[in-house]
Formats: C-alpha cells, structure tokens, sequence
C-alpha cells in the first residue's frame, strides 16, 4: 500500500501479484468526516476479475490449500488473528477514515475479526462428519468438503469485519477466494490481504479484486468458474446476484436488508429499554442492517418513552471517528447522506411528525463531512414507507400498540426478518412474544449484541444461508456420503446364464 502526497495508492492481488489495473478510471475514496480524498484505487477490468477466478481456480484445483490438513490451516488462520492484533491500531484508524465511524466501533471490529478467526481455526479442528446405520452390510459416512472456489462480496459498513466473516470459514473449510470489497471503502480490504500474503497462504488461494459492481460483482456472480457467492447489502442488488447465479447453479449465501423491530412493554426497565433502543438504531450512524429502526412501544407508556428518547436522542455527540467524545459518526458517503435526506422528507410527506433531527449538520467545522442528526419520527402507520423500506441511517420510527398480538403484527409487518427485540421484565411473555417474531436475530432486554458462536441468519426477504457459528462454516462446505461395501460379492441381481 503505498503513498502519494498522504493518499494511499491501493493495488489489486491476483494469483499473488499486486497490481494496478489496466483500466486508466479510477477511484477516488474519501474520508466522510471531511471530505478529504484519502485513498486512489483501481477500477478492474472484465478480463483482470476473470483472471482472478482463474488463479482461485487453478489454486483450487492444485490443492495447495484444500489438500492442507485442518491443522494445517487453523495454523494460517491463528497466524491472520495474530497479525490483526499487532496491527490494530492501524486498522482501526484506516477504518474509521475509510467509514466514518467512532474509533470505539471499529476499535470492537478490528478485535471481533481477530476472534473470528481464532473461533474458525479452533471449530475447523473439532470432530466432524458422521457414520448411519443402514440394513447392510455397508459402512455408511458422511463427510465435509470444501465448495471450490468462492466469490465473497463485501458491504460497506463494516468492511474489515464483514470480510472476516466470509474469509475465515472459507479458508478454514478450504476454499479459494475472490474477494470485491464495497468501492466506496477499499482500505482496509488491502491491508487484510497484505496480513494475508504476510503469513504465507499459497499464491492464487486469495485474489483481491476492485472496481464497479456492475462489472467486478457481475463477472464473479455470473461466472461458471465460480462455485459460490457470499454476499452482504441490500435486497435488491441481491436479487440481482441471485438471477446471475443460476447461470451455474452456483451456492449462493445473501445477508441483505432489515426493517427490525425493537418491542418496549410497559413493564420492561424504562431507562434502560430508551438506552437500548438508543444504542440499536444509532449506533453505526444506523448503518447496521440489524438496526432496530422501528421502535414499537406499549400504549401507556408512549408518550412518557418518545420524550425521553427524543431528550437522549438530542443530546447524542455526532462528530468525526477519531475526535475525543464523538458518540456517533460520519454517514459513509454523500450518496448515502442524500438519500436519508431523501426518506426523511419523503416521511414529513406521508404525514409523519418530526419528533427529533432531521437535518445534515454544517456547524463546528462539520460542513465537509456527511453528518445527519439522529432523527426520530412519530404518529407513524404501518404503510408508510419509513415504516416500510430501509433507509440505512440514523432514522427512527417509533410505533404505539395495545396488546401483546398488535405489538406480534406490527413486529412483523414488513418483508424482511433479519433482526428484533423485546423489552419486558415478563420472562414468560418475553420468551413468548421473541418466538412470534419471524426473525433470525433476536434479543430480549438488549439489542444488538453478535456473537462469533451464533448463527447470523435472516428470514423472508432479509437473505438466503447464515454467516458465523458452525452453521457459517457449513456455509463453505459440501456435503458427501460415503458407502463402503463390507462383503464384496455379485450381487446377483442379472442372470448370467452361459
């Protein structure tokens, strides 16, 4: 990774090459907090993404990974972690310049990466596979295979964590990769493959290419060279990928889209239900896919909850990732700043009230920065589109129900089913309610918490597969059966009549 003037000259990787592309477009990455250009990438070419499949190709087939022992490869995998942590700080710098979140959120990515592949390195060493019976006299097993060569593509919020979470159970199970991270946060995409080739995984096993998705992420979904794609962002660029994936018939693994729902009963703890509720929609600038951004509240304490969320809500520190005392940051780009602008009026349109923010901040010095006030919206119905679609910022909706079976159907009237919560001091009721929520994450008395041991999986529109635990794991591996005839005779089944 090297440097003009302060900006980072980044480089693709294939077959163990760093290189510039062919193509003269390139581009430039800016810091949101500032709007300063930070980093100059380049723009990849059809033919250089279809080298790259060919190098994971050629490595796949050569078995220089996929023949490695378990062993063997947990070895690499602890190496990576342990390079994660004598880098960083670094990390944690280029991450918070390249997204534009608070040093405290990437300084958990950078650590929670490290332990994701400290867990892989130690699940890819435990017993696996499996013998049945069968009235025979057979040996009948089943063992784990790695898919082949996969195509991991990366969101842009958590773009240092998110990779980790494909690249460790990839490489653990004993695929090859090709890798598009988001092109609006490249950075520290580079510096995980340069950990990568650091500690010696075999060339042509990882292959880092950047550019558009239209042209990079369409030749990796379409290519019949690939054999799986995992993918993370929004529901319809998933679509998308899916249509192209059929062309093979290639496994597919899509964590998209979420409208959560956050369930406050009147009996939960209140100061801490607000605070949870805070922390699960503003956290990330509400760049989170999990983001409880629909908080629906029990009638009687609704107007008591809105004035206190509202209170905290404005009291909330937006600023810069590495200022002292900044609680929220930068939105990643100015694409993405326009189009919460653009939810927010569209929800002061449908006839929505503007209970808190709402506006980009230019004062003290945050004019040439993306930042938005954590915005909060009331008097809201199910129909509405701020009820309904994704913004993927810093914008609440809060909703009032009567009884336990509105707050069901509210909680689950939207398409997606990627994350919810439920607040109550009612063990019962809690255990109860979370299991009517059609969702694959979920939390009672907190919101937001990921665990490396869990399954991260979506219902309805919110994705196809899981990502983390052992069921991530299965994500990149196939399954064989294998039936060893005991007592080898003819079977006796044809004539054979002479």
């Amino acid at each position: 990774m090297s440097t003009t003037t302060g900006v980072l000259e980044l480089k693709m990787y294939i077959n163990g090459e760093w290189r510039f592309s062919s193509n003269p477009d390139t581009n430039k990455v800016i810091n949101p907090a500032n709007g300063e250009l930070i980093a100059i990438a380049p723009r990849a070419t059809v033919e250089e993404a279809e080298e790259a499949i060919g190098a994971a190709k050629a490595a796949f087939e050569s078995g220089v990974w996929s023949k490695l022992s378990a062993e063997e490869r947990a070895n690499f995998l602890l190496k990576i972690a342990d390079k994660i942590d004598e880098k960083h700080d670094e990390l944690v710098e280029l991450e918070v310049k390249d997204n534009g979140k608070i040093r405290a959120e990437a300084d958990a990515d950078i650590s929670d990466a490290a332990s994701c592949f400290r867990y892989y390195a130690g699940l890819i060493r435990t017993p696996d596979g499996e013998t049945y019976h069968v009235g025979e006299p057979v040996q009948a097993m089943v063992v784990r295979e790695p898919v082949g060569v996969t195509g991991l593509i990366v969101p842009w919020n958590f773009p240092f964590l998110m990779s980790v979470w494909k690249f460790a159970p990839a490489l653990a199970a004993g695929n090859t990769i090709v890798y598009k991270p988001a092109e609006v946060t490249p950075v520290t995409a580079m510096k995980l493959i340069e950990i990568i080739e650091e500690v010696g995984v075999p060339k042509g096993v990882v292959n880092l290419v950047l550019g558009k998705g239209s042209v990079v992420g369409d030749v990796i979904a379409s290519s019949n060279d690939v054999d799986m794609v995992s993918f993370t962002g929004s529901t319809e660029v998933g679509r998308s990928i899916m249509r192209s994936a059929a062309g093979n018939l290639k496994k597919i693994s899509l964590e998209l889209g979420g409208k959560s729902p956050n369930i406050i009963f009147a009996d939960a703890d209140f100061d801490a239900a607000v605070d949870h509720a805070l922390l699960g929609i503003f956290y990330g600038s509400g760049q989170v896919c999990s983001a409880g951004s629909r908080i629906i509240v029990e009638e009687s304490i609704y107007d008591q909850f809105v004035t206190e969320f509202v209170r905290r809500a404005k009291n909330i520190q937006v600023g810069p990732g590495l200022e002292e005392g900044s609680e929220m940051g930068a939105i990643v780009s100015e694409a993405q700043l326009n189009t919460i602008l653009e939810y927010i009026e569209i929800g002061k349109n449908e006839g929505a009230t503007l209970a808190c923010g709402g506006n980009r901040i230019t004062e003290n010095g945050l004019d040439k920065g993306f930042f938005i006030e954590p915005t909060a919206f009331t008097d809201v119905t199910p129909d509405m589109r701020i009820v309904q679609e994704e913004i993927f910022g810093p914008v609440a909706v809060i909703q009032k129900f009567k009884d336990e079976a509105e707050a069901i159907k509210l909680a689950n009237d939207t398409v997606y089913g990627l994350a919810g919560g439920v607040f109550t001091s009612d063990g019962a009721k809690a255990l109860r309610v979370i299991k009517e929520v059609r969702a694959g994450i979920t939390w009672i008395n907190t919101f937001g918490p990921t665990y490396n041991e869990a399954p991260w999986h979506g219902y309805k529109q919110s994705g196809i597969g899981s990502s983390l635990g052992t069921y991530g794991l299965d994500e990149f591996q196939e399954v064989k059966q294998i039936n060893i005839n005991m007592v080898v005779e003819p079977t006796g089944w044809f004539s054979d009549d002479k």
